[in-house]
């Protein structure tokens, strides 16, 4: 029989944690794994592609993250169909499976749950997530950054504690037909700087903005922003403030980031901390120079002089000298970009990543060892 196979997730927006779950959902073999979806929130944009994608989602309407209501709600949903694992992603709905999935009968021992970031603004997340780490089978971390964190600023055991990378489908990216720059408002003889990713405070627009005006205003370099968030307004005003109107350019939400990677010229991540930006993972499987703050997650993927270039974070200089430096030096930048490729393939390629999934399901489903 298949395994019935349940993902609760604090919400379905557009993010790095949710296409991630996406790309689970979608690759696990149909004959293999019964895949269900539930948001605690509501079903967002990621919902609708899985949907339309054949995969079920399930909402609980949670209005805030004090919502209990929608604890019941997960709790009916559990109990009409209980799933032989459940596994959770997000801070939220990890407590929430935690607590509700053995209310409904979901085996403690059946219990996963993920975190994708290096946790710094919320302390109290790491107090909570200690104090009740043992009503799971174990915590996921997605880069070796993430679970030194939690092992260390959470306190959760290490026995307690896996580390399975991210991946991307570095053919589909890498061969993606690449984007007309005229169309993006980006002019012969100048340098396309991409972004992508969620406009949110802890993506450092303060200090990318600021190191761009320093080492670019003026001269022909665009900086295209792709995607949206709740720091849009934020992140406009900056531009304005700075003077860069006519050179830092935000078309929104994009389905054809692969195409925009393959039109740039940099890729340039600036933010304060994360977790395994699967933004700087897809620049680096289409070949494009890095450049991106030396914080957790980001070094766990950027050797810097090799595949990318660090920088110190918070520091618009730095961002600054970089940003000259990948511009200036386009050999330099050209190796960096395919060797990151080249490492990328090897390690962190999507095509042994399923298989590899799907063999920790079943060690769960028989009680192997982890």
């Amino acid at each position: 029989m298949p395994i019935r196979l349940t993902y609760l997730i604090t919400d379905l927006k557009v993010g790095g944690v949710p296409l991630h779950l996406y790309r689970l959902a979608t690759r696990l073999p149909r004959d293999q794994v019964q895949v269900r979806v539930i948001s605690l929130a509501d079903e967002g944009p990621v919902g609708v592609r899985l949907r339309q994608a054949g995969v079920p989602v399930q909402t609980c309407g949670a209005r805030s993250a004090l919502d209990v209501r929608a604890l019941g709600r997960l709790w009916r949903l559990l109990r009409a169909d209980r799933p032989d694992i459940l596994h959770a992603l997000l801070f939220h709905a990890n407590i929430a499976a935690r607590v509700v999935g053995p209310l409904a009968g979901v085996p403690i021992g059946r219990i996963l749950c993920e975190i994708q970031t290096v946790e710094r603004e919320r302390r109290w997340h790491l107090v909570v997530d200690n104090l009740t780490c043992r009503l799971c089978r174990c915590e996921i971390g997605n880069s070796p950054s993430v679970v030194e964190h939690l092992h260390r600023r959470a306190h959760i055991p290490a026995s307690r504690l896996r580390c399975e990378w991210g991946a991307v489908d570095v053919d589909a990216i890498a061969t993606a037909a690449p984007a007309v720059r005229e169309e993006l408002g980006v002019g012969r003889g100048e340098a396309l700087v991409l972004w992508t990713g969620r406009l949110d405070p802890v993506k450092g627009f303060e200090e990318m903005l600021a190191g761009f005006s320093m080492a670019c205003k003026g001269q022909a370099v665009k900086l295209v922003l792709v995607g949206e968030g709740p720091y849009r307004s934020t992140v406009e005003t900056l531009i304005r403030e700075h003077g860069l109107d006519e050179q830092v350019l935000m078309p929104g939400r994009r389905e054809d980031v692969p195409s925009l990677l393959r039109s740039a010229d940099l890729f340039l991540f600036c933010s304060r901390t994360e977790g395994l930006p699967n933004a700087v993972l897809e620049a680096m499987a289409a070949g494009v120079p890095v450049v991106c703050t030396d914080v957790p997650g980001c070094r766990d993927l950027i050797r810097h002089g090799e595949t990318g270039c660090l920088v110190r974070p918070g520091d618009p200089a730095a961002i600054a000298r970089g940003l000259k430096m990948a511009l200036t030096d386009e050999p330099s930048s050209r190796r960096m970009g395919r060797a990151a490729q080249g490492w990328v393939r090897q390690k962190l390629n999507s095509a042994c990543w399923i298989p590899h999934w799907l063999a920790l399901y079943r060690a769960i489903i028989n009680g192997n060892p982890l």
